[in-house]
C-alpha cells in the first residue's frame, strides 16, 4: 500500500471540501447572492443579487365610451356629449389638456355584416364608440379619478362593456436612473460570495475570469398569483449579476 504524502492528502481534502460545500450551497442565499464552485478548474462562479423598490412615474388611462341606437345622427350627437362630460370630469380631477388625447370615432353597422343575427333591428343598428386616452406623470390623481368614475355612470355616459372597469397602465421610465447603482451592488454581492466560499475553502479571490450582466426585471411589489406588474403602482426593479473568479 501507497502511503499519500501530507500536501496530496491535504489537497485532496480541500478539492473534496470544496465540491461539498458547493453541493451544499447550490442557491441563493439569505445574503443575497449564489455560488458554484469548479475544483478543478480552480473557480467559483457566483450572483449577486440588487433589488430596489420603485413607484410608477407614468399612468396610462384608457376609457372607452359607447353609444348604441337606430339613429346615426343622434347617437353621434350623444357621443360628443359623453366625450365633453369625460374630458371635463378628468380635467376637474387635474388633468391638462396636453395629457388628454381623444381617438377617433369608430362606427359599425351591423345590419351591413352578412352573418349578423335575427335579432338586429333598426332600434340598435349602430354602435359607435370613442377611446379617451391619458397619459400623465399624476399618478396618485389618476389613481383617485379611477374610484370615482361612477360620477360619469350616474351622468348616463357609458363604457364600453369590454372595457369596463377603465384599466390603468402604470409604468415605471426611469429604469436607466437607476441601473448604474443597482450593477454596483450586485457587483458588490457577487464579490462578497466569492471571498466567503474562499475563507470556506482555504482559498483567495483571484482575478475575473468571466462576468455577465443579467436582464433588469420589473415587478409588482405585492406578488400574487394573478398580479400584474401594470397594474400596481409600487414595484420592484431586480437584476442579477453573475461573475467568476480565479480561486488562489
Amino acid at each position: 500500500m501507497t502511503m499519500e504524502s501530507d500536501p496530496e492528502k491535504r489537497n485532496r481534502l480541500a478539492i473534496a471540501g470544496i465540491i461539498a460545500l458547493g453541493l451544499a450551497l447550490g442557491g441563493f442565499l439569505p445574503g443575497r447572492y449564489y455560488y458554484k464552485a469548479k475544483a478543478f478548474d480552480r473557480t467559483v462562479t457566483v450572483k449577486g443579487l440588487a433589488e430596489r423598490e420603485v413607484k410608477a412615474d407614468m399612468a396610462v388611462w384608457n376609457l372607452r365610451i359607447i353609444r348604441t341606437g337606430g339613429n346615426l345622427e343622434s347617437l353621434r350627437t350623444r357621443l360628443q356629449a359623453d366625450q365633453k362630460a369625460a374630458v371635463k370630469f378628468l380635467a376637474d380631477g387635474g388633468m391638462e389638456e396636453g395629457e388628454i388625447m381623444t381617438g377617433r370615432l369608430e362606427t359599425n353597422d351591423l345590419m351591413a355584416n352578412p352573418y349578423r343575427s335575427d335579432k338586429i333591428g333598426a332600434d340598435n343598428r349602430y354602435i359607435l364608440k370613442q377611446t379617451i386616452t391619458v397619459r400623465t406623470g399624476k399618478v396618485d390623481a389618476i389613481e383617485k379619478l379611477v374610484g370615482k368614475t361612477e360620477e360619469l355612470l350616474k351622468k348616463g355616459v357609458i363604457f364600453d362593456g369590454e372595457a369596463y372597469p377603465p384599466s390603468v397602465s402604470y409604468l415605471f421610465t426611469r429604469l436607466n436612473d437607476v441601473k448604474p447603482e443597482m450593477i454596483k451592488e450586485a457587483t458588490a454581492s457577487a464579490k462578497e460570495a466569492a471571498e466567503e466560499f474562499a475563507r470556506n475553502s482555504g482559498s483567495r479571490v483571484g482575478e475575473i475570469k468571466s462576468a455577465s450582466q443579467g436582464q433588469f426585471s420589473i415587478l409588482p411589489l405585492y406578488q400574487t398569483p394573478d398580479a400584474q406588474e401594470s397594474q400596481q403602482k409600487e414595484k420592484k426593479v431586480r437584476v442579477v449579476s453573475t461573475l467568476e473568479y480565479y480561486l488562489e
